[in-house]
C-alpha cells in the first residue's frame, strides 16, 4: 500500500485502509473504490491523503505524498461579484446615517450584476467562499436579495418586481445603522432590553428609507415589516396577513433561512434541510403558507445526486425526494437506502456537495 494524495487518485483505485474524518467517524471503509463520488467527498472534508492497494503492481507514477495542501478551488464570477456586493453593502451600512443620499444606483447596478449569475446560486448548498462572523449581517442580507428575488419568480410576481424584491432583501436591515454597534457585535445571546433595542430597526429602517425616492413603497415596507407574522404575534406593529406587503412576506422567509443557515457569533449554522422543516411548521400561522410551499419545493426539487451528511455522521447521496416530505429525501449509502420520511430518528445534517 501506498500513501496517495487525494489530487493523485485515479478513477479505480481501491482503499487500502478505512479513511476517518477529522472527528474519527469513518467516511469510507477499507476496500471502496474511488469515483468521482469519492473524490467530491474526500475534498469536502479536506482530506490530503489516503492509503492506496495497488497489489502487487504499484505504478511508477503513484509516489507518497510530499505534503500535500488542500485543492484550491479557482474563484467563480458568481463569487467575485457576491463579494463586490458584500464590500458595496459594507461601504452603505458604514457611512450611511440619515434618509438623504442613499447610493440606489451603486446598489443596483451591483446587485444587477449579481443577479446576472443568479443561475448559479444553489440556495441550499452555497456557502461565502469567505466568511468572518463578524460579517454575519451583511451575507444575511446579500443571500437574502438572492433567495428573495428567487421566491418572487417561483411565486409568480410580475417581472418588475423581482429586483425591487431583491433591494428589499438587501436593505431590511438597513435600520441597523442606528442601533448601538455593541448590541450588533455582541458574542453571547441578547438580553430582553437588548432585543427591545434591536427590535427598533425596524422602525428606524422605514424611516431611513422612506424619503428616498428611487425606491418603491415596497422596499419601505419591507424594512418595517419583515419581522410580521401572518397571524399578527410579529412586530413591530403586530399586523395580519392582510396588511402585510407581499415583498415583506417573501423577504421574512428568505431572513430566516439564512438566519439560521450561517453562523453568528452566539449560534452556529443548522442544517439546511432542519431550517427548511423549520419554515414549513411556521407556515401554519407565522409565515405565507403559499411562497414557504412554493420555497421548499423549489429548493429541494432538483437536489437528486447531491451528497450529503446524516446526523450519525454517514455519508450518502440523495436519489429521491418525496413532494409530499420535500425536506426528507431517500438517502443511498453503501448500497442500501435510508428513507428519512420512516427513519425520522436521522435527519441531513450538512449538504457537501
Amino acid at each position: 500500500m501506498v500513501a496517495v494524495a487525494v489530487a493523485q487518485l485515479k478513477m479505480g483505485d481501491k482503499i487500502g485502509e478505512d479513511v476517518l474524518t477529522p472527528l474519527g467517524g469513518i467516511l469510507f471503509h477499507k476496500g471502496r473504490i474511488i469515483t468521482t463520488k469519492e473524490l467530491d467527498i474526500l475534498q469536502a472534508f479536506l482530506v490530503n491523503t489516503v492509503m492506496v492497494d495497488y497489489g502487487d503492481a504499484i505504478p511508477p507514477e503513484a509516489q507518497p505524498a510530499q505534503a500535500a495542501q488542500p485543492v484550491q478551488q479557482p474563484v467563480t464570477p458568481f463569487q467575485q461579484e457576491y463579494e463586490k456586493m458584500i464590500e458595496v453593502l459594507r461601504g452603505l451600512f458604514n457611512n450611511y446615517v440619515t434618509g438623504q443620499g442613499m447610493p440606489v444606483m451603486d446598489l443596483r447596478v451591483q446587485l444587477e450584476k449579481l443577479l446576472g449569475r443568479i443561475s448559479e446560486y444553489k440556495v441550499l448548498t452555497f456557502a461565502p467562499r469567505v466568511f468572518q462572523e463578524r460579517d454575519y449581517l451583511l451575507h444575511n442580507n446579500v443571500t437574502s436579495a438572492m433567495t428573495s428575488y428567487l421566491i418572487a419568480q417561483w411565486g409568480g410576481l410580475p417581472q418588475k418586481d423581482w429586483m425591487q424584491v431583491a433591494l428589499a432583501g438587501l436593505l431590511k436591515d438597513i435600520g441597523n445603522v442606528r442601533i448601538d454597534k455593541s448590541i450588533l457585535s455582541k458574542p453571547t445571546p441578547l438580553t430582553a432590553v437588548e432585543q427591545e433595542e434591536m427590535k427598533r430597526h425596524t422602525v428606524l429602517g422605514y424611516q431611513l428609507l422612506k424619503n428616498v425616492a428611487a425606491l418603491n413603497e415596497g422596499v419601505k415596507l419591507t424594512a418595517l415589516q419583515h419581522h410580521e407574522k401572518v397571524d399578527g404575534t410579529g412586530y413591530p406593529l403586530g399586523i395580519d396577513a392582510s396588511q402585510i406587503h407581499p415583498y415583506a412576506k417573501i423577504v421574512s422567509i428568505a431572513d430566516i433561512f439564512h438566519a439560521m443557515t450561517l453562523n453568528r457569533g452566539y449560534k452556529k449554522a443548522v442544517s439546511p434541510y432542519l431550517v427548511l422543516e423549520q419554515i414549513l411548521s411556521d407556515a401554519f400561522g407565522k409565515l405565507d403558507p403559499g411562497y414557504v410551499r412554493t420555497f421548499v419545493e423549489k429548493v429541494t426539487q432538483f437536489h437528486n445526486g447531491t451528497i450529503v451528511r446524516l446526523s450519525d455522521e454517514r455519508i450518502g447521496e440523495i436519489v429521491f425526494s418525496d413532494r409530499t416530505h420535500p425536506t426528507r429525501p431517500w438517502v443511498s449509502i453503501d448500497g442500501k437506502i435510508v428513507n428519512l420520511v420512516i427513519e425520522r430518528q436521522f435527519h441531513i445534517k450538512e449538504v457537501l456537495k
